[in-house]
């Protein structure tokens, strides 16, 4: 009997439908349950918003890209990348930044089985065909100024406000706010989003391969997680917080950029026809003989 071969690919795809059943549990729990949220009023809203968007918005989009990658569409396996990366940064917010609760093992499971997942998918692309899968004329300079823009602006707060409190010992009001030791929204946008929004810019504009990939990753997370921040500001405004309503039309012209940045990516991919006469990526044994993936 022949050996069947080991696949990343499979396993990334296995490791996805797990998180798919953790998140529908995280999101239902943060929901549902009264009094899982121990945090103060401000945080516990900003919680049970987001949950509200990823079971919303970002659960469905998921599982969706995940179907479709198993099919074989190249656009689908972008987005469901970008889906993975928002998992991992989203739940990188509950396991480090809420009260212990009874979830934490399922914000562990997430945030784990997310970098898994990314880390095998990622170990099988095909980098060598990925540039040969987008057409001449994808704006990507457009897209690279963006993504550039939004690095700054993130980055140049969040630093601002920290040599702040270096040179006056006064805490950021955002800090205070939600009452936590730190500030986890600084720590994870510097580590997690701006350097690889740079990366994503600077090697779109260049034209590499890990631009496209990247800028699409980054593309797909970020429409999402503005979805999600409005829903934040939306469920906070209703908890007594009048003021985070005018965050509102911030999130939206971003989420608006990403969403763009996105859908110009995602449309210059070349169809499967056009597609067969540039480029084929070598099929996944495991699968068969499908063509078109973005993984080998």
């Amino acid at each position: 009997m022949k050996e069947r071969k080991y696949s990343y690919t499979e396993t990334a795809y296995a490791l996805s439908a797990v998180i798919v059943i953790l998140t529908i549990a995280a999101t239902a729990g943060g929901l549902f349950v009264d009094g899982l949220y121990r945090d103060n009023a401000f945080a516990t809203a900003a919680w049970k918003g987001t949950d509200l968007a990823t079971l919303a918005v970002g659960l469905p989009l998921l599982a969706l890209a995940l179907a479709f990658s198993l099919r074989g569409s190249f656009r689908a396996q972008l987005v469901w990348l970008g889906m993975l990366d928002y998992t991992l940064y989203n739940y990188a917010y509950y396991l480090f930044g809420t009260a212990f609760n009874g979830l934490f093992l399922v914000y562990v499971a997430l945030f784990t089985l997310s970098i898994l997942a990314l880390i095998f998918a990622l170990a099988k692309v095909d980098v060598g065909g990925i540039r040969r899968r987008f057409r001449d004329r994808t704006p990507v300079r457009g897209i690279a100024g963006y993504l550039l823009f939004v690095a700054v602006g993130i980055g140049g707060l969040w630093i601002a406000q920290s040599l702040g409190f270096v040179l006056t010992g006064e805490v950021p009001a955002f800090v205070a706010k939600v009452d936590h030791p730190t500030s986890i929204v600084f720590a994870l946008d510097l580590s997690l989003v701006v350097p690889f929004l740079i990366l994503a810019a600077v090697w779109l504009w260049q034209r590499r391969p890990w631009g496209y990939l990247l800028a699409a990753i980054m593309s797909v997370k970020g429409a999402v997680y503005m979805l999600a921040l409005a829903a934040v500001s939306l469920a906070a405004r209703q908890a007594g917080f009048p003021e985070a309503g005018g965050e509102l039309p911030l999130w939206g012209l971003l989420a608006a950029g990403f969403v763009a940045a996105g859908l110009f990516l995602l449309l210059n991919v070349k169809p499967e026809r056009e597609e067969a006469r540039v480029w084929r990526f070598p099929p996944d044994p495991s699968y068969g003989q499908k063509t078109g993936h973005l993984t080998r």
